[in-house]
């Protein structure tokens, strides 16, 4: 009998293995006292390792574990995003109530499987680690949304967003399922091969049912109308280093997948469903724009505005094409600056005011705090698309790749939508610059209703006057506004960055 090992390509497994073994590392520190108040450290060192092994592989194209898995440089790129959105996070969740309620250990050990299951959805090549990374990302965020166990939102939005995200889940999985019958195979090259092989298989029910149903599965978790009843609510109600970290590092991840499931394994039936992804990317833009117009708090205000840059995204992926997809990564690298910008100062503004992420407990900050204003403004102005930032220049990219595809009504979604947004991100910036301070007011803490042990136990002090200049914080903020003036201005690097994803699907797409 003779047994013949597996060939394993360790390097090209060696950013999965660099964060599984930190995350096991942030594990085991929670029962070592000493090291316990070290997690921050070692989950930065052990994204930083996984970083380096992305960029060590970053011209990698190899299939793994038997064609599960493939790293490439569109799995290289989003990846980064994610890991980048990850350190974020933990910088501003660093004396958060969440980090310190849930156990330090805890709340990184459950951020680090998050990211995990992220790096494993963006180089999912088959419908099973497609599914398996996918509930990895999602289970861990449905209990970090609930981790601030004295406030009733943060445990209503991971509430909500347990069943809201199972919903969607099931309707995946049910999808999966019609096209694994339609095509008789679970590899996304094999199912194109299957849909073209099949008898009448490209334009069967079967199979158009399976794609809808995907569609659907997957606009819950990018947050695309009319499936995106969860995310104010959840952006509102999830501590907010969570909420920056959803905001960013689950679009990356899920729109890493998004591409790679239409563009390769429906890629014989583009124009089947072309039509049904940009009708949802148009109602995304409406619905999300206008949801935006009337909101007093910030966060729920960048949650419909996410509805809204997501639809912007999808538009990338309606045109089946190699410039769509450059054009659509991007604009998500370029949506991660400014995103990351705009809740740095939410964390701010929530630990000088009592977690009130009210509009108008900006007023005034552009005269007291300037260093804190600044970021906020700039990234207001780039989510708005206005120049010199990299939002303009992402949505002129996306235009541009879409009109050269005979999508100009879709491109013409994309302007209106963005001369809408105008009212609501230029209402902040003016809140921040010319309006009068008011005096902070510390928002009270329902206890009505929650358990008694959590109703009874003393709150948390939340109120650090000196929290702009805590540089785990402001840091963040400066770097990501400076990223997203640079990156409008020479957008060159960002460009090369978005071609490497690209070219990693030229194979497949034109």
């Amino acid at each position: 009998m003779i047994f013949d090992a597996p060939t394993i390509d360790y390097a090209g497994l060696s950013p999965i293995i660099a964060l599984t073994a930190g995350l096991v590392a942030i594990v085991l520190a929670a029962v070592i006292d000493p090291i316990k108040r070290f997690g921050p450290v070692l989950a930065l060192l052990a994204y930083a390792v996984t970083a380096g092994c992305l960029i060590w592989q970053w011209n990698a194209d190899v299939d793994l574990v038997a064609g599960a898995l493939r790293l490439d440089g569109l799995a290289v790129t989003l990846s980064l995003l994610a890991v980048v959105s990850a350190a974020v996070a933990v910088l501003l969740a660093i004396g958060d109530p969440s980090e310190t309620q849930a156990g330090r250990s805890d709340w990184l050990a459950l951020l680090t499987g998050s990211l995990l299951g992220m790096v494993i959805l963006a180089q999912a090549t088959s419908m099973l680690t497609f599914f398996v990374g996918l509930e990895l990302l999602s289970i861990p965020l449905y209990a970090l949304c609930g981790t601030n166990l004295r406030r009733r939102e943060s445990l209503e939005s991971g509430l909500k967003y347990l069943i809201v995200g199972s919903v969607g889940s099931a309707t995946l999985l049910y999808g999966l399922a019609m096209i694994y019958g339609a095509s008789g195979a679970t590899g996304f090259q094999a199912i194109a091969d299957g849909l073209q092989a099949g008898d009448g298989m490209l334009s069967d029910s079967l199979t158009l049912v399976g794609v809808g149903l995907v569609a659907v599965g997957l606009a819950f978790k990018v947050s695309i109308a009319p499936f995106h009843q969860w995310t104010p609510d959840v952006y509102q109600g999830a501590p907010t280093p969570v909420t920056a970290f959803m905001a960013v590092a689950t679009k990356a991840a899920a729109f890493a997948v998004f591409i790679r499931f239409f563009e390769v394994a429906l890629g014989p039936i583009a124009d089947q469903w072309d039509v049904l992804l940009a009708a949802l990317a148009a109602l995304s833009i409406v619905v999300g724009n206008v949801g935006a117009l009337a909101q007093s708090s910030l966060k729920r205000m960048l949650g419909y505005s996410g509805i809204a840059q997501a639809g912007y995204m999808l538009a990338g992926i309606v045109t089946a094409t190699q410039a769509g997809v450059d054009a659509l990564v991007f604009y998500l690298a370029g949506y991660v600056a400014m995103n990351v910008a705009a809740f740095a100062v939410v964390v701010i503004r929530e630990r000088q005011t009592g977690f009130s992420d009210d509009i108008s407990s900006l007023r005034g900050l552009g005269r007291s705090k300037p260093l804190v204003a600044w970021p906020l403004t700039i990234a207001m102005l780039a989510l708005a698309g206005l120049p010199p930032t990299v939002g303009f220049i992402g949505k002129l990219y996306l235009i541009e790749a879409l009109v050269d595809d005979d999508w100009t009504w879709l491109a013409v979604m994309i302007a209106i939508g963005t001369m809408i947004s105008l009212a609501y991100y230029l209402r902040v910036a003016a809140t921040v610059w010319m309006s009068p301070a008011d005096e902070p007011e510390a928002a009270a803490i329902d206890t009505a209703a929650l358990p008694p042990q959590i109703a009874g136990a003393q709150v948390d002090p939340f109120d650090d006057p000196h929290a702009d200049r805590r540089w785990y914080l402001l840091a963040p903020a400066i770097i990501a506004a400076a990223a997203a003036v640079f990156f409008g201005v020479i957008p060159q690097p960002l460009v090369e960055f978005a071609n490497h994803a690209g070219n990693a699907l030229s194979i497949w797409i034109s």
